[in-house]
């Protein structure tokens, strides 16, 4: 079973005292419950695209007889908070669980995807098992033609102590950053439906390829 975590909400942006409570964010620290999540320059919002290629995703794979959770069923609500959405994939005892997410460096020629994960880690999870999973998504999207990040990580990956759904998750976890929505390119391409389900292919290649592996 995997867990798709399809970063933010669309509620989010009208609820800010919900989501700027304080919450666990693992290594002794609290953060934010959640945020309004960044946008292209012609306006559409992290949270629907997000939300769009998670679907998609958890398509590709049941059709591989995989079952798939995810941590909203909707793009209208509030949250879930950072933590809770760690805890789903905790109480499922996922197999994998996967944060899709964009990008908004206001840098108009930073452009390519990173997988982020805990470092360093934590717990046994956190540790082999999420290193295979980061590095199937990383070759996985780069064999279905997306660049490594100009700007952030290295060779497509980027080790971060700071993201609370990495540090409190107990299974294998890794964030997709699918790219830079302020890049003209990619946000041309993350607009699209034919470039959302590249973006899918991608990350449900890895999720497959560490799943047999």
């Amino acid at each position: 079973m995997v867990v798709l975590d399809p970063g933010h909400n669309g509620g989010n942006a009208a609820n800010p005292a919900a989501i700027k409570r304080q919450v666990p964010a693992g290594r002794g620290r609290s953060k934010p419950c959640n945020t309004t999540g960044t946008s292209t320059n012609d306006g559409y919002r992290e949270h629907e695209f997000t939300f769009d290629v998670a679907q998609r995703v958890g398509k590709l794979l049941t059709d591989k007889g995989i079952r798939v959770v995810y941590t909203r069923s909707d793009d209208t609500s509030v949250g879930p908070c950072v933590d809770q959405r760690a805890e789903i994939g905790n109480s499922a005892g996922a197999a994998a669980v996967v944060s899709i997410h964009a990008d908004g460096n206001t840098s108009p020629g930073a452009n390519g995807f990173h997988i982020a994960y805990s470092a360093p880690p934590l717990n046994e999870a956190q540790g082999e098992p999420s290193s295979k999973l980061t590095h199937a998504l990383r070759d996985s999207l780069r064999d279905t033609g997306f660049r490594y990040s100009d700007y952030l990580g290295e060779q497509g990956l980027s080790a971060r102590d700071d993201l609370a759904g990495l540090n409190l998750s107990e299974r294998p976890a890794a964030l997709v950053e699918c790219g830079n929505m302020r890049n003209a390119t990619e946000a041309a391409r993350m607009s699209t439906s034919d470039g959302r389900q590249q973006y899918a292919a991608g990350i449900a290649g890895g999720i497959l390829s560490y799943l047999g592996g």
